[in-house]
């Protein structure tokens, strides 16, 4: 028990900017294991972003202002953190002639052209597919979204090779297939509980083509995985189950 207790805890400390205790400067030794918790802590990122969504539009602030204050307020707890990798991605992949410039681009931490185009699409993506959900909808779809984004990606990370010996992920060491298939299993859990059984398949084959995606144009572009297309994974199956959702449900 106290393992998944200090599992929640690192998944809390990397995904959110939540404080919790951990070796400064250091990755937690748990890390890896700790992935299995991912669905779980995005679930809660998607109950606080729904419920702050429903709640400004109960108080009658328009649908499109309120998913866009739930948006941005669900990027200040997350630190933006995986915006920030799809925006490197898209810079690297965009605007490198080679492998080792796309890689020299993604460390960069400025924002280029690409990654500007893709943030402001996936943003207006985002925004419109979440104002088109009904209220009796928002949170259940907020919360099956972010655990299924989350719960695809320890699967990525011991499906594709590393891109390069150091950054993030390979740093953090990769997770084993019984953590994989755990984070999985609680992804689709908490969609299932959130959704109807077909719209909750239909969101996690969505969330799979996505990460399979972003897999396969990191394998061609720069030859594996970093930190930041995993990054990038998450929010590519974000905004795909987001207008899934809003197509099936408005």
């Amino acid at each position: 028990m106290n393992e998944w207790l200090d599992d929640f805890k690192t998944a809390v400390g990397f995904l959110t900017r939540l404080p919790m205790p951990h070796p400064e400067g250091a990755m937690p030794p748990n890390f890896v294991r700790a992935q299995r918790m991912f669905p779980i802590v995005g679930a809660m990122i998607g109950a606080a972003v729904g419920l702050l969504c429903l709640g400004s539009r109960h108080i009658g602030v328009p649908d499109l202002a309120a998913a866009a204050l739930a948006l941005g307020v669900g990027a200040m707890l997350t630190g933006a953190l995986h915006e920030d990798g799809l925006a490197d991605v898209a810079d690297g992949f965009g605007g490198g002639r080679d492998v080792a410039a796309k890689l020299e681009i993604m460390r960069d931490s400025r924002l280029g052209t690409y990654g500007a185009l893709v943030l402001l699409v996936s943003f207006a993506t985002k925004l419109s597919a979440l104002a088109a959900i009904p209220d009796g909808y928002v949170v259940q779809s907020l919360i099956a979204v972010h655990a299924l984004a989350r719960g695809v990606l320890p699967w990525m990370a011991i499906s594709q090779p590393y891109a390069r010996t150091d950054g993030l992920a390979a740093n953090a060491g990769r997770p084993d297939a019984a953590t994989a298939a755990t984070a999985a299993a609680f992804a689709f859990a908490i969609a299932w509980l959130s959704l109807s059984f077909v719209n909750a398949l239909l969101a996690a084959i969505m969330a799979a083509a996505g990460a399979i995606g972003m897999a396969w144009l990191a394998k061609r572009q720069i030859g594996g995985q970093t930190g930041d297309v995993l990054g990038g994974a998450e929010q590519v199956a974000e905004t795909a189950i987001l207008v899934l959702l809003a197509a099936r449900l408005a």
